[in-house]
This record gives structure tokens, C-alpha cells and sequence, in this order.
């Protein structure tokens, strides 16, 4: 779209105010809002300023001038404010017009241009398939001599007995029971429809929707792949939605990789393939779940750098509560046709050569999905430009359930770190791969490790969990 398509836009749907958004490095999206009368050919062109040293992961305060360039292609008439309003993602740049390293869409477009400069291929199809919960109430509280949180749900298994306001009309969902019962037993068909006819009216092509295995609400949305920047800005907009519809419905939704002890967590499966010139690269009739000597490579460069690759995909404390053995958790650093307690699955049903592609099922949805993206198509193209072999690196394949070999061979078998704090520390060793054709700073991963221990390991490590008071007070 061009500025005057814009302003016709606006005109013909009577818009009264344009929404600039941005995200942050953490991944949350921040707006300014202005009246549509303002709205002109310049500032559609030159953009909005704004005040970088308030959003965490940008500017200090010294050097805080920055400003928002809307994405004219990204135009979003947004239903869920009370007058009619425009929504625009926008690029972030410094005040001489340079675009802003540490913008997270920047690395999104920088990575595919690496793409295009490596020969390699021209277009990264990126897919993903995020899980969430839509609780009925969510009640959480921490300070220095208290500490709680409290999740419910009208589907969840402990309110079989409880008395609900009202009968209590039964038919919950069981512990690890949620994956595709019919209503009554699914409560949240009705919500998750609405979520799909908001998600399409955007123009984002929905595949299908379902309950998903934990009980409490768990459910997932899938929508149509696209290229790599395209998709993360799919992804911010899909999350937003989810969370509009489900506060309308007098529900919370949340992306927390794990909410529930005990019950399986979400996650953000990435389906991921290369073409040059509208050709497939991961198809071979030959090879191994049909994968093509390229597509080999890629796996191996992402279990090869997943370790570091994690402080971008699985970012938070929170997702390594979710990968741990025996709740579907794809914990093992191996890849396989088809089995999904590996990190990286061959699809295989009904494969075509266009079909042909790599899930890394790792991931999780509290990733920036511009970076997150961006980390794995650098780790997979590292993979086929040292042309390493997932299989003598010792990454399988394994077509058998991991979680059910034998001890000794369970052991030559890497698995996933087991911490934020272990992924940032591979990330300090391991970022060369990311830093090729300056798509990743040294600047910003040092921003990044900076900004999530001082955020969010250490506030955690400092404070009492109240499980401990179970543990230990009476020692």
C-alpha cells in the first residue's frame, strides 16, 4: 500500500484514530494514538516520534529521541476499541533517519536479506503453531512478605466437586484429556470460533482450531504459513487478537509456557522450509522422510546451536518449567520422521515437494517471534554453509518413543538446557552464527543476556517460592 491508499482507507472507512505500534526487544507491543484528522502524506512517510528510554531493551535516557515509521502493508482496522481505529506496525528508526538496530522487525528483515545474499535461497517460510490457556481467573500477587497465584477455569478437573455459581454442569476436562473432546466437555469451541472470524477478518488465513491436552482451557489456533517477517507480524497480531477476543468473553488468555503443575504446558511449534525462485530445497524422493541433503543440513545447524539458539526461542524462566520429560515435551536435541518427543520433527503425512519441511518443536510463545524466527533461520543456514550431518553429530534419527529407551542409549542422547541462566551462558559462547551478514548485533545479544538476567533470573533467584515453605520451614 502507498500513503494515499491509506488515507483513502481511512476515509472510506471512517476511521477516527491511527494506532502506531512498535514491539520491544521482550517481545510486548507498545502504541500512540492519533486523531485521524492529523493523520498526512509526511507523517505516514516520516513517522511519529517517541521516547526510546521508556521501553525496556531500547535507548538510556541520554539518547532517548527515537521514532516510530509505519509499515503501510501491516494495516489493521482494529474492532475492539469503541470508535473506529487504524492500526499500523511500525519500524522503529533514530532521529537521522538510520533504521534502529535493537528494533526487533529490523533483525526480522535483516535475516531474510542474509538469506537472499547467501545464494543459498531467495524465501524462509516460517510457520508456527501456538498453544495457550483462556482461564476464567487468574489472580497472582508478590511482595516482600507474600506471595501467590491463583488460576481457574470452568472446564478445569479440580472443579468436578466445587460448587460454581450456579449447577455445576460437569463434563471437565481431565488431567492430560483436553486433546480434541467434542462439547459439552470442550466449553470453549464457541470462543475460539469468534477468535478464528476476527483472526480472518485481518486477513490472516486460518488451517483450524481445537482443545488442546491440559485441562483448564488449553487450546490452539493454527494459521497459514509465510515469509519470515510477514509471519512474525502475523504472530504479534494473532497473540493480540487472542487476548481481545478472550478479555471480551470475560476470559484471560495467556501464551505462559507453563501455568499448570503437573499438566501439560504450551508450546510454539515452528514448521520452517527454503525455496529459490518458487522451488522447493527440502524436498528429496530419496532421502530420509523424504528431506533433501539441504534440509539434513539445516536440522543439524539448529540442534547444533540450540543451546544458545533457546535464549531466543524459549526466553523465559517459565519455559524450562514446560521442557521437562513425560508432558509431550520435545526435550531431546535428536530429529525424527514423525515422532514427537524428538526437538525437530519430518512431517511426513501426505508430504509433497512444496509440503516438505522441518518442525523444531521446542519453542514456546513467550518468544519475540521477530527474533526467534530470525535465531533459527541464521542456526539452519550456519548448518548448510558448514554442511554439517545431524547423523554424525549424533543427532539421530530416532523413530522410537526416547522417553521409553533403555538407560544407556537414553544417555549418548543430548538433551535441552535446563535453565534460562544455561542458555545465556551458551548464548556468551555461541553467537558467531547469528553476528554472519550483521543481522545480529554483539551490541544487541549483549543488551539481551544484560537485560534478562538483570529482569528476570535474578528478581527469581532472590525470592522465596511458597512451595518452599512446604519444603522447609519445619527443618
Amino acid at each position: 500500500m502507498n500513503t494515499q491508499e491509506i488515507l483513502d482507507l481511512i476515509q472510506s472507512k471512517h476511521i477516527e484514530m491511527v494506532d502506531f505500534r512498535i514491539v520491544d526487544p521482550a517481545g510486548r507491543q507498545h502504541h500512540v494514538t492519533i486523531p485521524a484528522v492529523e493523520v498526512t502524506d509526511e507523517l505516514l512517510e516520516v513517522g511519529a516520534p517517541f521516547d526510546g528510554s521508556s521501553i525496556q531493551g531500547f535507548k538510556g535516557i541520554e539518547e532517548s529521541d527515537m521514532v516510530m515509521r509505519p509499515v503501510l502493508d501491516t494495516a489493521y482496522v482494529d474492532p475492539f476499541f469503541n470508535v473506529p481505529t487504524l492500526a499500523l506496525q511500525c519500524q522503529v528508526y533514530d532521529p537521522s533517519g538510520v533504521r534502529y538496530d535493537r528494533d526487533p522487525r529490523y533483525i526480522a528483515e535483516k535475516a531474510e536479506q542474509y538469506l537472499i545474499d547467501s545464494g543459498i535461497a531467495n524465501t524462509a517460510f516460517f510457520g508456527p503453531e501456538l498453544e495457550f490457556f483462556l482461564f476464567d481467573d487468574v489472580r497472582f500477587h508478590s511482595s516482600p512478605e507474600s506471595s501467590f497465584y491463583a488460576l481457574d477455569s470452568e472446564e478445569a478437573v479440580w472443579n468436578t466437586g466445587s460448587a460454581q455459581n450456579g449447577p455445576n454442569l460437569a463434563y471437565k476436562v481431565k488431567t492430560k484429556g483436553g486433546y480434541f473432546p467434542v462439547p459439552p466437555t470442550d466449553a470453549l469451541h464457541d470462543i475460539r470460533t469468534d477468535i478464528v472470524k476476527e483472526l480472518m477478518n485481518a486477513g490472516i488465513r486460518v488451517e483450524r482450531h481445537h482443545h488442546e491436552v491440559a485441562s483448564a482451557g488449553q487450546s490452539e489456533i493454527n494459521f497459514r504459513f509465510d515469509t519470515l517477517t510477514k509471519t512474525a507480524d502475523n504472530t504479534m497480531l494473532y497473540k493480540y487478537i487472542v487476548r481481545q477476543v478472550a478479555r471480551r468473553n470475560g476470559k484471560v488468555a495467556t501464551f505462559m509456557p507453563k501455568p499448570l503443575f503437573g499438566d501439560n504446558g504450551s508450546g510454539m511449534h515452528v514448521h520452517q522450509s527454503l525455496f529459490q525462485d518458487g522451488q522447493p530445497l527440502f524436498y528429496d524422493e530419496a532421502g530420509y522422510g523424504k528431506m533433501s541433503d539441504i534440509a539434513r543440513h539445516y536440522i543439524a545447524g539448529i540442534l547444533y546451536h540450540a543451546p544458545s539458539l533457546l535464549a531466543f526461542s524459549n526466553p523465559s524462566t517459565n519455559s524450562y518449567k514446560r521442557l521437562v520429560p513425560g508432558f509431550e515435551a520435545p526435550v531431546n536435541l535428536v530429529f525424527s520422521k514423525g515422532n514427537r518427543s524428538a526437538a525437530i520433527r519430518v512431517p511426513v503425512a501426505a508430504i509433497s515437494p512444496k509440503a516438505a519441511r522441518v518442525e523444531f518443536r521446542t519453542p514456546d510463545a513467550t518468544a519475540n517471534p521477530y527474533l526467534a524466527f530470525a535465531a533459527m533461520l541464521m542456526a539452519g543456514l550456519d548448518g548448510i554453509r558448514r554442511k554439517l550431518d545431524p547423523t554424525e553429530l549424533g543427532f539421530g534419527p530416532y523413530d522410537k518413543n526416547i522417553y521409553d529407551l533403555p538407560a544407556e542409549e537414553k544417555e549418548k542422547i543430548q538433551a535441552v538446557p535446563s535453565s534460562l541462566e544455561s542458555v545465556l551462558a551458551a548464548l556468551e559462547e555461541d553467537h558467531e552464527y547469528l553476528l554472519e551478514g550483521g543481522v545480529f548485533s554483539k551490541d544487541f545479544i549483549n543488551s539481551w543476556i544484560h537485560l534478562k538476567k538483570t529482569t528476570e533470573i535474578e528478581p527469581m533467584s532472590q525470592r522465596p517460592h511458597p512451595y518452599e515453605f512446604h519444603l522447609y520451614l519445619d527443618l
